[in-house]
């Protein structure tokens, strides 16, 4: 086998993709010790062996606003990355997410010989279906973390594969809920609450107060209830403290975790949870859970004026209907999101059934993700494997 060390350039542009990213170069090494990674990435793909060219953090933005706030600083980014891939071309690309940023780089790089791969699609079934034609000319391959998505890209002709959702490979598909409590030193008999508003400042900034309130609701219903807010940073946990003091609430029983969203889950009888990943997560955790979300009003419009479907959540995308509550924007008051938490973990039998529905849903999207995702790329790399 021809040792030459090849180049692989990547690009991630918040925390999921970087845990995506990590957990794919691990697969890559494995296959192929001789491979360089270079790239955008976050501490997790720095720590597998990625050479960091610019941080991650740059990229991280919330809404359009916020995106139009930084565009130049972005796009400055990407012109001075595409140069430089350019001027040195990697032997392949692969753009993880992140498709306002990443399309664009993979159309010029493709256009170059370049081969490109697109790691999770976007949400083409949901809104902005144009974008299909963009990433046929932009991508060589694209790998979909969703049954669903392969066939529409099928239909249009891009290569693609189904690789599962890596969240199915590494949560159990039996959480012990007692073993947590006692971890946690939670009395396995109270009523706890996970309160999960979202791993970026502004989603924090939009959603703690409405959060709080939920809490003090759910106290009054219920006197010996318990919270459990994981925080990704410390950013965010000081945005959450500074909203708990505003509100003279810190007297509430809630206990502030660094992470640990997933103990916080597993430990919990229902779930608050912003609309984002972290309500596949909970569905993969077997919780109970109401989706919630508040954006900038113009965003929110902008948005709501371009969706297909009329849900947000993972659990309800992939059910194809509502199976658990979605409250949003001017509706996620206290008083709704308290009510509709208490409607749902005091019925047992929509408990039961979740639980049995999120176990099919595990189970489909269990496929051994990185490693598939690997085998999918590794072709690519020409002279150092045959084709599948």
């Amino acid at each position: 086998m021809n040792q030459t060390v090849k180049t692989i350039a990547l690009v991630a542009g918040e925390a999921s993709g970087d845990l995506l990213g990590s957990h794919l170069i691990e697969a890559i090494k494995r296959a192929l010790p001789a491979v360089r990674f270079i790239g955008i990435g976050g501490p997790k793909m720095q720590a597998a062996g990625m050479e960091i060219m610019f941080p991650m953090e740059k990229l991280a933005v919330f809404g359009y606003i916020d995106a139009l706030k930084h565009y130049r600083e972005i796009v400055g980014i990407r012109n001075k990355l595409r140069a430089s891939l350019i001027a040195n071309p990697p032997d392949l690309f692969i753009g993880i997410d992140a498709p306002d940023f990443n399309l664009d780089l993979e159309l010029a790089l493709k256009q170059r010989g370049i081969p490109t791969v697109h790691y999770v699609s976007p949400s083409i079934w949901a809104w902005r279906g144009e974008r299909i034609h963009k990433i046929k000319k932009a991508v060589s391959h694209i790998l979909t973390l969703f049954p669903f998505e392969a066939p529409i890209y099928e239909q249009a002709g891009v290569p693609v594969t189904y690789v599962g959702h890596p969240l199915a490979d590494m949560l159990p598909e039996l959480p012990k809920r007692d073993l947590m409590r006692e971890q946690m030193r939670i009395p396995l008999k109270a009523k706890v609450f996970a309160l999960l508003p979202g791993s970026r400042q502004g989603e924090v900034r939009q959603l703690a107060e409405t959060y709080i309130g939920t809490a003090k609701l759910i106290l009054q219903k219920i006197p010996s209830a318990q919270f459990l807010v994981p925080l990704a940073s410390r950013e965010t946990r000081t945005i959450f403290e500074d909203m708990l003091w505003k509100l003279e609430a810190q007297e509430l029983p809630i206990t502030m975790l660094f992470g640990h969203a997933h103990d916080a889950m597993i430990a919990a009888d229902g779930v608050l949870v912003a609309s984002g990943t972290a309500t596949l997560e909970a569905a993969l955790l077997k919780r109970p859970m109401v989706i919630t979300y508040k954006m900038q009003p113009l965003a929110y419009w902008l948005g709501k004026r371009k969706k297909y479907l009329p849900y947000v959540g993972l659990p309800n995308v992939l059910a194809g209907k509502f199976v658990v509550p979605e409250i949003l924007q001017d509706d996620a008051t206290p008083e709704n999101l308290a009510q509709a938490l208490l409607n749902l973990v005091e019925d047992k039998d929509a408990v039961a059934e979740l639980e049995i529905l999120f176990s099919h849903m595990h189970t489909q999207l269990k496929q051994d993700t990185a490693q598939k995702a690997a085998q999918t790329i590794l072709p690519y790399l020409t002279d150092l494997t045959a084709p599948a």
